[in-house]
C-alpha cells in the first residue's frame, strides 16, 4: 500500500512539474484595425491598408505588438473617438477626414525591450477615394514596407525588422491585451503554474494517504 501511494504521489507531482506546453509561435508586427467614428470596439481589418477605403468620419488604428494572429487581439489602446481626434479639422469638398490612431506598443513588444514612442492620434485629410495606407502616410511618415508589401515601420518605428517570428517564445504573450493595456495576462493562472486549489488538493491527498499507511502499520504491530 505504501509503495502504491508513493507511486501515485510521485506521478501527481511529476504532472504538476511538467508545466504548460510551449507557447505558440508569435510575430512582432504592426496590426491594422478599423472602428466607426461613433466609437465602439476595434475590429481587426479584413483587408490590408492599401486596399481598405475608409469613409469620412471613420477611424483606423495600428498597433505594434507580438501577437499570434488576429484572434490574439492586441488592439490599439485608448478610447478617443472621431470627434475628438478631428475636432480641429473641418470638412472640405472633395476630401474626407479619417482619424488615425497609432499605438507603438510597450517595452515588452520591442525587440530591444526599450520604451517605445507614446501612442498618438492624428486626423488625416485625404482624397475621397484614398486608402487607409494613404491616410496613414499623410500623418505618420516615414513608412517602411517589405517586398511583400507588409507594413514594417510607422514614423520610422521600429528601425529594423519586419514581421519577425518569435518561435515558441515566452514573449509571444508578454504584450498587454485589450484596450486596458495594463500588462496583465487574461484569466486566472496566467503564469501557467498549478493553481493554489490544485496544490491544496494534492497536499490533502498526500496527508490522507500518509495517515492511512500509519494506521495500517499500527494494526500490524
Amino acid at each position: 500500500m505504501a509503495r502504491l501511494l508513493l507511486v501515485v504521489v510521485v506521478g501527481l507531482f511529476a504532472a504538476l512539474g511538467a508545466g504548460p506546453a510551449q507557447a505558440a509561435d508569435g510575430y512582432r508586427y504592426w496590426s491594422f484595425w478599423q472602428r466607426g467614428g461613433d466609437g465602439g470596439s476595434w475590429a481587426y481589418a479584413t483587408q490590408g491598408p492599401s486596399s481598405a477605403r475608409p469613409d469620412d468620419g471613420d477611424m483606423i488604428g495600428f498597433r505594434f505588438a507580438v501577437s499570434e494572429d488576429s484572434n490574439d487581439e492586441t488592439r490599439p489602446r485608448g478610447m478617443a473617438d472621431f470627434a475628438a481626434v478631428c475636432a480641429d479639422t473641418p470638412a472640405t469638398d472633395g476630401t474626407k477626414r479619417v482619424a488615425v490612431v497609432i499605438d507603438f506598443g510597450t517595452a515588452a513588444d520591442a525587440a530591444d525591450h526599450r520604451t517605445p514612442p507614446a501612442p498618438r492620434t492624428e486626423c488625416a485629410r485625404v482624397g475621397a477615394d484614398a486608402s487607409a495606407g494613404e491616410a496613414l502616410a499623410a500623418v505618420a511618415k516615414p513608412l517602411r514596407y517589405n517586398s511583400a508589401a507588409l507594413l514594417c515601420a510607422i514614423s520610422g518605428y521600429p528601425e529594423s525588422g519586419c514581421g519577425d517570428k518569435m518561435s515558441g517564445s515566452v514573449d509571444a504573450h508578454a504584450a498587454p491585451k485589450g484596450d486596458g493595456g495594463d500588462g496583465k495576462a487574461d484569466g486566472d493562472g496566467a503564469s501557467g503554474g498549478p493553481s493554489a486549489g490544485l496544490i491544496g488538493g494534492l497536499a490533502a491527498v498526500v496527508l490522507l494517504g500518509a495517515a492511512a499507511v500509519w494506521q495500517a502499520r499500527r494494526r500490524r504491530v
